[in-house]
C-alpha cells in the first residue's frame, strides 16, 4: 500500500526509504499540454485538476491543456498550474503503488514554487490551501515585478564567489544558486546588463539574459512579502511528516512556524538548491525522484551529485513504471 500524509502509523505501509527524497520542479518547467495524458488515464490524476478549477473557481485544467501559451507563462497562472500537474502525477503514481511513492522518503523538496508542491506532498497543508496560496503568490510576484521592474540573467561556468562580486560591483543580486556553474542573477535590468558584461569579462562560458516578468528571488520583490504574509497568516500548516529542505536556508523545515518564516524568506531570498542537493547527499540519499512537469531538476542533481539515481515522473509512461 502507497503512503499517503496523514496515514503515517495507521496503516500498515511499507517502511519508510532512508535513500530516497521527492522533489518538485519550480518556474520554466511548463508547457501547453502538460498533464493532459495523466488526467485522461488515472482518475487520481483527473480527481486533482477537478480539485484545482473547484479550488481556484478557474479553468485551469484547460489553461495547461490547450493554452494560450502567453496566458500560461504569466506568472499568476504558471505557479498554480506546475503545482497541480505535480501533485497530480503524484497522486497517479500513488494510485499505480509506483515504487517511488510506496514509501515515505526521507526528504523533499522544491524548487521555489516547487516547494509548495513539496509542502503539499509532505502533509504541512491540504492541496486546496496549497494551489489557493500559490496563485496568490504569483498574482503578488506579478504586481511586484510591475511596480519594481526588472529581468535576470543565467550566468554559467562561473564560481559563486567571483559571481557575488560582479552582483556587488554592479548592483545586480544572486537569486539562483542552481549548482554545476550554473547561477541566475536579478535586478534592475540597467544593474543586469552590466553584471551581464562584468561576467563575460571575468571568463563566463555563457550569459543569458531571461525572459521573465521581474527579478524574482531578489529585493525587488519585497512588494510581495507583506501581501504573503496575510496570506501565510490565515492558513493553519502542520508540522510537515517529512521534513522539507528549504530553499532560502537548505536546512529541514520540521515545524509549521518554520513554514511560515521560510515562505517569507524565500520571496527575497536565493534559491539554495545546490546546496540543498549537497544536503541530501551528506544524509545518504542515493535516489531522487523528480514529480512534476518537465525534467530540468534531474538535470542539475546530475551534476551537482554524481552517483545518485535519478527517476522521472512526468508522464503516464513514468507513472506507470515505465521510461524512467
Amino acid at each position: 500500500m502507497a503512503w499517503t500524509p496523514g496515514h503515517a502509523g495507521t496503516l500498515t505501509l511499507d517502511p519508510p526509504r532512508t535513500d530516497l527524497a521527492w522533489v518538485f520542479p519550480g518556474q520554466g518547467s511548463q508547457e501547453v499540454g502538460m498533464g493532459r495524458d495523466v488526467y485522461e488515464a488515472s482518475p487520481a490524476a483527473r480527481a486533482i485538476f477537478e480539485r484545482a478549477d473547484r479550488a481556484l473557481d478557474a479553468p485551469l485544467t484547460r489553461l495547461c491543456f490547450e493554452g494560450p501559451e502567453d496566458e500560461l507563462r504569466q506568472t499568476i497562472n504558471t505557479q498554480p498550474a506546475i503545482v497541480t500537474v505535480s501533485i497530480a502525477l503524484l497522486e497517479a503514481a500513488r494510485e499505480r503503488e509506483h515504487s517511488l511513492v510506496q514509501s515515505r522518503p526521507a526528504f523533499v523538496a522544491g524548487h521555489s514554487l516547487g516547494e509548495y508542491s513539496a509542502l503539499i506532498a509532505a502533509g504541512a497543508v491540504s492541496f486546496e490551501t496549497g494551489v489557493r496560496l500559490v496563485r496568490e503568490r504569483g498574482r503578488l510576484m506579478q504586481a511586484a515585478g510591475e511596480q519594481n521592474p526588472g529581468t535576470m540573467a543565467a550566468i554559467l561556468g562561473l564560481d559563486e564567489g567571483i559571481v557575488e562580486e560582479v552582483c556587488q560591483e554592479s548592483g545586480a543580486e544572486v537569486c539562483n544558486l542552481n549548482g554545476a556553474g550554473q547561477i541566475v542573477i536579478g535586478g534592475r535590468r540597467p544593474a543586469v546588463i552590466r553584471a551581464m558584461d562584468l561576467a563575460k569579462a571575468r571568463g563566463a562560458a555563457k550569459v543569458v539574459e531571461l525572459s521573465v516578468s521581474g527579478a524574482f528571488h531578489s529585493s525587488l520583490m519585497q512588494p510581495a512579502v507583506e501581501g504573503m504574509r496575510s496570506a501565510i497568516a490565515a492558513v493553519d500548516f502542520h508540522d510537515p511528516e517529512i521534513p522539507v529542505v528549504a530553499n532560502a536556508t537548505a536546512e529541514p523545515l520540521t515545524t509549521g512556524a518554520s513554514i511560515r518564516d521560510e515562505l517569507l524568506r524565500q520571496l527575497t531570498s536565493a534559491v539554495q538548491w545546490q546546496r540543498s542537493v549537497e544536503f541530501l547527499n551528506t544524509r545518504g540519499i542515493t535516489a531522487v525522484a523528480e514529480i512534476g512537469p518537465g525534467r530540468v531538476l534531474a538535470g542539475l542533481i546530475k551534476r551537482i551529485a554524481r552517483g545518485v539515481q535519478l527517476h522521472n515522473l512526468n508522464s503516464v509512461k513514468t507513472v506507470e513504471g515505465e521510461g524512467q
